[in-house]
C-alpha cells in the first residue's frame, strides 16, 4: 500500500510538471522552470514568516508571486539590460534563491523549512503525511491531495487556454495579430510552472521537479511531431518513471527521488539513441543507406 502511495504521488507530480514542460521545452525556455524552482524559495519563506503558518495555499501564493518576479526579471535583463536569455536566468535565480537561503539561516528559529528538505525532498515519507480531519478521521497522504489538486488545476488551465497557449506558443506573431496577448499567456504559464513547483517541494523537491519539467517532455518530442501525441506521450514517460524509479531506489536501497530522475534520464537516453523517426541510430542507419551521388 505505501509503494502504490508513493508511485501515486510520483506520477501526479511528474504529469502536472511534464504537461507543462512541454510548453516550456518548445518555447525554448526550459531552463527557466530551472530557474523559477529554485528562485521561489524566498517566496515560500516570506509566506511563513508573516503568516506563521505552513499552509498550502499560503505557500503556493507567496512563490507564484515569486515565480512571476523571477519571470519578469529574467525578461527585463534580456530585453533593457542587453544580456544573453542563459545570463539573465543565471544571475536571477541565483541571487533569489541565495536570499532564500539567507532568510532561512537568519530566522531559523522561526521558519519551519529546510534547505536541504526544498531541494531533494525525500517522497518515501508521503504515508507517514496524513491528513487528518478535525473529527479524527485518517484521509490518507496529505500530499496525494495537494498534488491531485494541483494536476486538476493544470488539466482545467490546459484546456480553457489550450488555443491561446497553442499559438502564443508556436506563432506569437500571428497570435499578436488577432488580438491574444502573448505577454498575458507568458505570465499565466509561469504562474502555473510556479505553483506546480512549490506544491512539489515537500514530496520530491526542486531537483526532481526539474528533472520531470524537462526530461519526460523531451523525451515525448522526439516521439512524436504532434502536439497533443506529446501531451499523453510525457504523462505515459511520467508515471512510468515514477514505477521504474520507486523499484530502481527500492532493490538498491537509494533515494526515491534521485531514483525517478536517473529512470527519466535512461528513459530519454533510450529514446534519443533508438526512436523510430528521430533516434541517433535509426538516422545514422537511414543515412548510410542512402545512395551516393558521384559527378564525373
Amino acid at each position: 500500500m505505501q509503494a502504490l502511495q508513493i508511485i501515486l504521488a510520483g506520477s501526479l507530480v511528474s504529469i502536472s510538471c511534464g504537461l507543462l514542460g512541454c510548453y516550456l521545452i518548445l518555447r525554448k525556455m526550459a531552463m527557466v522552470g530551472d530557474a523559477i524552482s529554485h528562485a521561489v524559495l524566498p517566496g515560500i519563506v516570506l509566506a511563513f514568516l508573516f503568516t506563521g503558518s505552513r499552509d498550502s495555499v499560503t505557500m503556493l501564493i507567496g512563490a507564484g508571486l515569486v515565480g512571476l518576479l523571477t519571470t519578469f526579471l529574467i525578461e527585463y535583463f534580456h530585453k533593457k539590460g542587453k544580456l544573453q536569455t542563459d545570463a539573465s536566468i543565471g544571475v536571477t535565480f541565483t541571487w533569489l534563491f541565495a536570499i532564500g537561503v539567507i532568510l532561512i539561516s537568519v530566522f531559523a528559529g522561526k521558519v519551519d523549512l529546510d534547505q536541504d528538505c526544498v531541494l531533494y525532498g525525500e517522497i518515501a515519507y508521503v504515508p507517514l503525511d496524513l491528513w487528518i480531519t478535525d473529527a479524527g478521521t485518517v484521509m490518507g497522504p496529505r500530499v496525494i491531495y495537494i498534488s491531485g489538486s494541483v494536476l486538476i488545476l493544470i488539466l482545467l488551465f490546459i484546456k480553457l487556454g489550450y488555443k491561446e497557449l497553442f499559438l502564443t506558443t508556436f506563432d506569437p506573431a500571428y497570435a499578436s495579430a488577432i488580438g491574444i496577448s502573448t505577454a498575458l499567456w507568458h505570465y499565466l504559464l509561469m504562474g502555473a510552472v510556479s505553483i506546480t513547483t512549490v506544491a512539489s517541494f515537500e514530496s520530491v523537491g526542486a531537483i526532481l521537479v526539474i528533472a520531470l519539467l524537462i526530461a519526460p517532455p523531451a523525451t515525448a518530442y522526439l516521439l512524436t511531431d504532434k502536439f497533443k501525441h506529446m501531451l499523453i506521450y510525457t504523462c505515459i514517460i511520467g508515471v512510468l518513471t515514477s514505477i521504474g524509479g520507486y523499484y530502481l531506489a527500492y532493490n538498491t536501497d537509494g533515494s526515491i527521488a534521485g531514483a525517478m530522475a536517473s529512470v527519466a534520464g535512461v528513459i530519454f537516453l533510450l529514446v534519443f539513441l533508438f526512436a523510430p523517426v528521430n533516434g541517433y541510430l535509426f538516422k545514422a542507419i537511414r543515412n548510410r543507406r542512402k545512395p551516393k551521388i558521384t559527378v564525373n
